[in-house]
């Protein structure tokens, strides 16, 4: 006698479960979006999905508030331990095989706010990889990059110029940022604060300003982020930034503070040629945090 066919129990995909957990940990879809490195309408398509999966509700909505139902206070425990044991299982079968070292190169733009994001996740996924960090100038990478020393290079360039075998990761506005409330743009000539030789931003704002007519002198110099800020913020001058690094303590003046237009510039990836696991795996890291400042237009996220 043959036994009867039962039909088998469905399974919960552990992506659901990833973002459900980000949600009751953040009481938002749009910080959880973040923290899982999506979009907003695709992790509320991921908790329909779980919800249709269990066949209940685990989330109260309102205008302003998410929160558990009870169904899901009683979810969000076993979710964490199955999170938990996936990532334990993991580690046992997987990480191990994954060491190494991963030699990278950024500028400090981008190194203070890419990078944290990058290594957080980097490390959770492969925490026996070490990874040596340089922070340089655009061109210094590429001459490291060419010659050996780094085996990944997160690099900007004049959105015209030249490609050397990169992959293009965004491509970003130059904007002025001046302190909020301040009246460095009103001087004549302009103070600005500029990088060292060779920086895009730099370029760039030299050649607006000049074919603007507008007269200027460089108050401040530096190859570091942080000087730069310190420099806008104490308002002694304004200088040439990517839209997306502006942050919220210093403001974007355009037309109507009477500087000129600067055009866009573009990030790009290098990754070495037949690059080992720990370097294929953190230049993927890199596509999937661009991938997500693509989707949501910031850099907000983890």
């Amino acid at each position: 006698m043959n036994a009867p066919m039962l039909n088998p129990a469905p399974t919960i995909d552990p992506e659901l479960l990833r973002s459900f957990v980000a949600i009751a940990e953040t009481g938002s879809f749009t910080a959880a979006a973040e923290r899982v490195f999506r979009t907003p309408s695709a992790v509320s398509m991921q908790i329909k999905r779980l919800e249709e999966v269990l066949g209940v509700s685990v989330f109260k909505r309102d205008a302003r508030n998410v929160s558990l139902t009870p169904d899901g206070e009683v979810l969000i425990s076993y979710a964490r331990r199955l999170l938990a044991l996936n990532r334990e299982t993991m580690s046992r079968f997987v990480s191990p095989s994954v060491s190494g070292v991963v030699k990278l190169g950024a500028p400090s733009d981008y190194g203070e706010v890419v990078l944290p994001r990058v290594l957080k996740r980097f490390a959770q996924t492969h925490p026996d990889v070490m990874v040596e960090a340089l922070i340089d100038e655009s061109v210094q990478l590429r001459k490291r990059f060419a010659a050996g020393q780094l085996d990944i290079a997160l690099v900007s360039c004049s959105a015209e110029g030249p490609r050397i075998n990169g992959e293009m990761m965004m491509t970003d506005e130059i904007v002025w940022a001046g302190a909020k409330g301040g009246q460095a743009y009103l001087r004549d000539p302009l103070p600005v604060s500029l990088w060292d030789e060779g920086c895009t931003w730099r370029q760039r704002a030299i050649s607006a300003l000049e074919q603007a007519g507008r007269g200027y002198h460089i108050a401040f110099m530096t190859a570091n982020v942080s000087g730069q800020r310190a420099a806008i913020q104490a308002d002694i001058a304004v200088a040439p930034m990517g839209r997306h690094f502006v942050g919220d303590e210093i403001q974007i003046l355009g037309r109507e503070s009477g500087l000129p237009q600067m055009g866009t510039y573009d990030l790009e990836l290098q990754v070495a040629d037949k690059s080992s696991a720990p370097v294929a795996a953190f230049a993927d890291h890199m596509r999937s945090v661009f991938q997500h400042v693509r989707e949501t237009g910031s850099f907000s996220c983890c």
